[in-house]
Order: C-alpha cells, then structure tokens, then sequence
C-alpha cells in the first residue's frame, strides 16, 4: 500500500514539474505594467527542432506598439502549418496574440478569432503570458514553453531555438 501511495505521490509530483515553466493567466486577475523594451530580447532570426520537423520563428523589433512573428514547422521538406502573431502594447501592459494557418494559409482560427494570452509576470529572462513562457538563455539562444491541449490532454512543449 505504502509503495501504491508513493507511486501516486510520484506521478503528481512529475505533472506538477512537467509544467513549472508557464503559468496560468488568474481569474479576475490584472495584468501587470510591461512595456516593448522589456522584452525586445525575443526579436531576431530562430531555428530549432520539434515535433519531428524544423521550427523557424522570426520576430521584428518593438515598433508601433508591437513586436510581430512569422512560425513554420518545416517536415520531410514541407510546411505543416504557419503561425503569425506578436506581441502587443495595449495601455500599460503586454499581450501576445496568434493565429494558425494550414500549409496553404487556410485559417484554423475563425476569421475574427485570435489566441490571446494575458501577461503573467515578467522577469529579467523570462516573459510569461497565459500557457506561454519566453526564457532568454543567451543573446543567442531562447526557449519558448507552450501549454498544448489536444485530446483531452494538457503537455508543457519546450521549444529550444538557436539565433541564425
């Protein structure tokens, strides 16, 4: 019995950690004062390895109030799908906002539908929006932690990318 109760102490301690890396947006929270240069860090040209494939996500630098990105998961030499987005300055804080697109630009999202995620807390080397985490490791390497739902399961994705 000690042993049964220990492995279920285990595997709740191992899905506490799987998603240490963002947080959750809370509700009826405010989202605190943030600004652009803060996280200017994100912006440049980045590759890295997921889902099987090649990640390439390049971000400008804050101008107009934003900072915007283009995403594509490259497979066996071919485009899975495409994400752009950015992240907005709206009144005195930040927040992050993407659409999907298919291989050939088709939306997943409804045509005035966006993801939207609410800034969390901002560090010195991390930003965190609701189920998303931008970590700064170095002037030319980030992470990027996503909290994806598919199925009815909730995973923690680590994107690790390399400056180009």
């Amino acid at each position: 019995m000690k042993n049964i109760l220990l492995i279920i102490a285990l595997v709740c301690f191992s899905s506490c950690i799987a998603q240490q890396n963002t947080l959750k947006f809370p509700e009826n929270g405010i989202a605190p004062k943030a600004n652009l240069n803060q996280v200017s860090w994100i912006q440049g040209h980045w590759k890295g390895e997921a889902f099987g494939g090649i990640t390439e996500e390049i971000w400008s630098p804050p101008l107009g109030d934003s900072m915007m990105f283009s995403f594509k998961l490259v497979s066996d030499g071919k485009v899975v799908f495409y994400e752009l987005g950015g992240i907005r300055q709206v009144d005195e804080t930040l927040i992050f906002q993407l659409k999907h697109f298919g291989n050939d630009f088709k939306g997943w999202e409804e045509k005035e539908e966006t993801i939207d995620a609410k800034l969390v807390k901002i560090e010195e080397n991390r930003v965190y929006f609701d189920a998303f985490t931008f970590e700064k490791i170095s002037d030319k390497e980030i992470n990027i932690y996503v909290v994806i739902e598919e199925n009815g399961k909730t995973e923690e994705v680590k994107f690790n990318y390399k400056k180009q």
